[in-house]
């Protein structure tokens, strides 16, 4: 399964790359002599994400540390593979952690949140952990970001327990992962052709929807003027604050699955 966007790329700041493998979206944040990657894209992709950045930052080039949102499957496909070569940190939530040393292993998709296709596929997706075993670390307590000078990390839980997003006051840019995304990620249609619309997270893979609203209304009391998602397109400006408004206000009605195994 794979989007229009696919191997393709937006520079949405000057340091701030946003590349798409497949339906997920990867981070490249910082220039060519410091830089950190944010999540790791599907499985069998680490050649490609080493081309990507071989193009984008030289030859031999690799990040400073690997900062991930969550575990799931689509945004730690390539992990161990790209570590195999990269003897870099790994930074991960706390509550991340047992997901990624091979202890505990995600609930599986819920195909009864929605009718689209990606939704009744999702009980086929991966929901197993992986283990990279002390190569991962835990985030720094205080917030701060290792290798990112200005941003700050924000527990985001609701989709996974340990989720999190990343803010630079400076410029209001949000890094939000899958906390909230800008496209409908259970339509196959609206996944292949990148269709945006602000949406809350991935239904089928979110477990605990009162958090999952917390963490929404977190981001949007924030003020993003930039966001850039685990899935779609980055939105700017009015389009985003009105939307992100929207989805904080309407979120039990617009977000929020009818029916889940994990509603309740």
């Amino acid at each position: 399964m794979t989007s229009i966007g696919s191997g393709g790329g937006i520079e949405v700041t000057p340091d701030i790359f946003s590349y798409t493998n497949q339906i997920v979206n990867l981070i490249l944040v910082g220039n060519s002599n410091e830089f950190v990657l944010i999540d790791t894209g599907m499985p069998k992709a680490a050649g490609e994400i080493k081309e990507m950045i071989a193009e984008r930052m030289g030859e031999n080039a690799r990040p400073n540390a690997i900062v991930l949102t969550h575990g799931h499957f689509d945004h730690v496909g390539s992990l161990v593979e790209l570590l195999e070569d990269w003897r870099v940190p790994v930074y991960a939530h706390e509550l991340e952690l047992p997901y990624l040393k091979g202890e505990k292993d995600y609930p599986p998709g819920d195909p009864e949140v929605d009718s689209g296709l990606v939704a009744k596929m999702s009980t086929m997706f991966p929901n197993h952990g992986i283990n990279i075993g002390d190569q991962v670390k835990m985030l720094p307590k205080d917030g701060t970001m290792p290798f990112m000078p200005g941003w700050k990390w924000l527990h985001t839980p609701g989709h996974t327990p340990g989720h999190v997003s990343f803010f630079r006051e400076q410029d209001r840019t949000l890094l939000a992962g899958d906390a909230f995304v800008t496209v409908k990620q259970e339509s196959l249609y609206k996944v292949l052709t990148q269709t945006v619309e602000i949406s809350g997270p991935p239904r089928y893979f979110t477990t605990d929807w009162e958090q999952a609203y917390e963490s929404v209304r977190k981001l949007e009391a924030l003020k993003p003027e930039i966001a850039v998602t685990g899935h779609g397109l980055p939105m700017s400006g009015k389009e985003l604050s009105e939307n992100l408004a929207f989805l904080a206000k309407n979120f039990t009605e617009v977000a929020k699955p009818k029916s889940s195994r994990y509603v309740n």
